[in-house]
């Protein structure tokens, strides 16, 4: 290669100048030394060098020759049409490990990135600087403090239909605890939630929530009853955590649940594309999903370990009847005909011991998730009714439509 095909750079240049003066006796090898902060030892290398093959020999011996770890036309073909394809949409991290467990093709995050945008393919996600706010540091142990809330989107792409997602996740560790589809946020899907917390780990320490509706009683309408009690009737999530002990702690603002808010980012991101490779169409199946393999694998790469090894969830007591405390509850008074009256229900209390009838009663009317109904008398189990046999939508009786049940006066509101 003659000097005139040389592909330099100024500071090559700048090398060759100051050796070819020491060279030429214009400059001392301290004083070349000195200018491009070498030893005078290795100045004096560079000098024979130049000496020997001229400006070629202050170059790198690779220079102009091709990376062994290039990555040739048929694969960056691959990558481009799979991306356009199969796998569009997905970041280029979530990009990298498909093609990586999927295809087989062992590249890097750089190498996806760069082939990616060099081909023409925006980024997935746009990164906008986000406002200063100061970081809440995680807790120490595993359910000392779980975190839940709901987001609704498309979760099947553009053209499906919008879902929301209610989610628990742990502090600690950022590990996703469980997650439910539903139409939109509403109590049901967080007594789910609740219902699989306490079966798979147990009870935490505390929850950690927005103001919403759901949790907290935000209307400044106080019943007689509340009025004697001195405190408001909570809702029915409210009741539900009531009975475990549990004390809420309500996020002041949405900055504040940051950490749940991430989380749904990375879902929107990554859960789409997974829903979407794995075909599927329902909730049911989406829910099933989100529980199985994608929890398993999203923990897997993103859950942190806790300060403290130790886990501070509490075991379920025997005694406690998980399945009374996740449902709606109403109060009721039974009917001269030994009947309770409910959202248009008929609720038919067979006799006691003794022939022992229950009109005028106070009792207790569960609806539980799966759609079967529980009447209790303090803590005596009245009626349970077969799902089978008695198939109503699960619904919050709002206290609005008190007036149209008759014989039923509610005391909980949604």
């Amino acid at each position: 290669m003659d000097d005139g095909e040389l592909i330099v750079s100024q500071r090559d240049l700048q090398r060759m100048h100051v050796i070819q003066l020491t060279l030429e006796g214009r400059a001392s090898v301290g004083r070349g030394a000195e200018l491009l902060g070498l030893s005078a030892r290795q100045v004096k290398r560079l000098r024979k060098k130049m000496r020997e093959r001229g400006a070629q020999g202050l170059l790198h011996g690779n220079r102009g020759s091709r990376p062994w770890n290039r990555t040739v036309g048929q694969v960056v073909k691959k990558v481009l049409q799979l991306a356009k394809g199969r796998y569009q949409g997905l970041n280029d991290t979530h990009l990298t490990e498909k093609l990586g467990e999927k295809e087989g093709m062992k590249l890097s995050r750089q190498t996806i990135r760069r082939l990616l945008r060099q081909g023409g393919i925006a980024a997935a996600r746009k990164h906008r600087p986000k406002r200063h706010y100061k970081r809440r540091e995680r807790r120490a142990q595993e359910g000392e403090l779980v975190l839940w809330d709901g987001s609704p989107h498309r979760w099947l792409g553009e053209e499906g239909p919008k879902w929301t997602l209610v989610v628990a996740m742990d502090d600690a560790t950022g590990a996703l605890l469980y997650g439910v589809f539903c139409d939109q946020e509403d109590a049901q899907s967080y007594l789910v939630c609740l219902k699989q917390l306490l079966l798979q780990k147990g009870i935490p320490l505390a929850l950690y929530m927005d103001r919403h509706g759901i949790f907290k009683r935000n209307d400044d309408h106080w019943t007689l009853q509340e009025e004697l009690a001195g405190e408001r009737i909570p809702t029915q999530v409210g009741v539900a955590l009531k009975c475990l002990g549990l004390e809420p702690i309500f996020a002041l603002s949405p900055q504040a649940k940051g950490r749940v808010e991430r989380l749904f980012g990375t879902l929107q991101d990554r859960l789409v594309s997974e829903l979407r490779l794995a075909g599927i169409r329902t909730q049911d199946q989406a829910t099933a999903f989100v529980n199985g393999t994608f929890k398993t694998d999203f923990n897997r790469r993103f859950s942190k370990p806790p300060q403290k090894a130790q886990s501070a969830w509490r075991k379920v007591p025997r005694e406690l009847d998980v399945e009374r405390i996740c449902s709606f509850r109403y109060e009721a008074t039974v009917g001269n005909d030994n009947a309770v009256r409910l959202a248009g229900v008929i609720l038919d209390i067979p006799e006691g011991p003794n022939r022992r009838g229950y009109a005028k009663s106070r009792v207790e009317v569960r609806q539980l998730l799966d759609g079967r109904w529980r009447v209790y008398l303090k803590d005596e189990l009245l009626l349970e009714t077969d799902k089978a046999d008695l198939q109503i939508p699960l619904r919050t009786v709002r206290r609005r439509h008190r007036e149209r049940l008759r014989g039923v006066t509610f005391s909980l509101s949604s």
